[in-house]
């Protein structure tokens, strides 16, 4: 386990976001020196992006002298807020240093946010009793969430707790991550003196363009099926392809959506969640992950 978590926080990429966005461009275009130096003074006003970015820079020894103390510490502060990439960040370099007690709290609050390389480590630390009581059906729930946005390991993994799990506890784990992926209720605005705190723009999705809505009524319909996450536009159209020869998607089309650098995979339209449940019910007995979101 401590190799996936290695190679899990070898993984993680500054990200970009408001005031912090000068110094992206320069870290991206290799001054790393000067991204240091424009996130260094928003970091200690408290920017939690900034403050993030940053810890990446001294994790990395990247225009800056390796301070993995400093790394933490700055990962800690961001955390505290709520950013969740620095919640799953900190909490692999607990767990890889040793420090699972609060490794593990951190990744269970990031994990909770959907966060993937969180779901993967605490899933697999539900599966083998690693620190928490072991728990089968939401270790698969957990490792069944972030295969479904693509990540690889994630994927390898639950190729092998299919091997080991029963069934029955797997079904159960797919019904759970059905369970988790139902929109959540709105609350009713109440009044307030102060205005509403926004999340960090790390910790946010990025969201698609509104899709149109078809006009035929047996093409019509506000769900969709998320079949996976690619790097390459090619993998995805493979996957549709091959769930298409085999039935599973009848009379369904691929909608593909950019998420940053990567292409999610959604197929659809489905008149209700029900039916993309119970599409996804059928898929994953199959072995393949899938979730139902909302056309948007």
């Amino acid at each position: 386990m401590k190799q996936i978590v290695a190679l899990l926080l070898v993984a993680v990429a500054p990200v970009a976001a408001g005031g912090v966005q000068a110094g992206i461009k320069a870290w991206q275009s290799g001054d790393t020196a000067t991204a240091v130096a424009i996130w260094k003074p928003l970091a200690a006003k408290g920017d939690a992006d900034a403050q993030f970015n940053l810890a990446q820079a001294y994790r990395l020894g990247k225009g800056a002298p390796v301070d993995l103390a400093q790394a933490q510490a700055l990962y800690e502060q961001a955390a505290r807020k709520g950013h969740v990439d620095a919640q799953t960040s900190l909490g692999l370099l607990q767990f890889q240093n040793g420090n699972r007690s609060s490794a593990l709290r951190w990744l269970k609050a990031a994990a909770d946010a959907g966060e993937p390389r969180a779901l993967l480590v605490y899933g697999t630390a539900l599966f083998n009793g690693d620190g928490v009581p072991r728990d089968t059906v939401t270790a698969y729930a957990m490792v069944s969430r972030a295969a479904a946005q693509g990540l690889e390991p994630a994927k390898a993994t639950l190729g092998e707790m299919d091997q080991i799990i029963p069934l029955a506890d797997r079904q159960a784990g797919v019904a759970l991550a059905l369970e988790w992926a139902k929109p959540k209720a709105t609350p009713s605005p109440k009044a307030t003196s102060a205005p509403p705190k926004m999340a960090s723009s790390a910790s946010r999705p990025v969201m698609p363009a509104p899709a149109k809505p078809a006009t035929p009524a047996n093409a019509s319909g506000s769900w969709r099926v998320q079949l996976g996450a690619f790097s390459q536009r090619a993998s995805a159209d493979a996957l549709f392809g091959k769930l298409s020869a085999s039935g599973a998607l009848a009379g369904k089309q691929p909608v593909l959506v950019p998420s940053g650098s990567m292409t999610r995979l959604q197929a659809g339209p489905y008149v209700s969640r029900q039916e993309a449940a119970a599409a996804c019910k059928t898929l994953m007995a199959q072995g393949q992950a899938c979730f139902p979101v909302p056309a948007r």
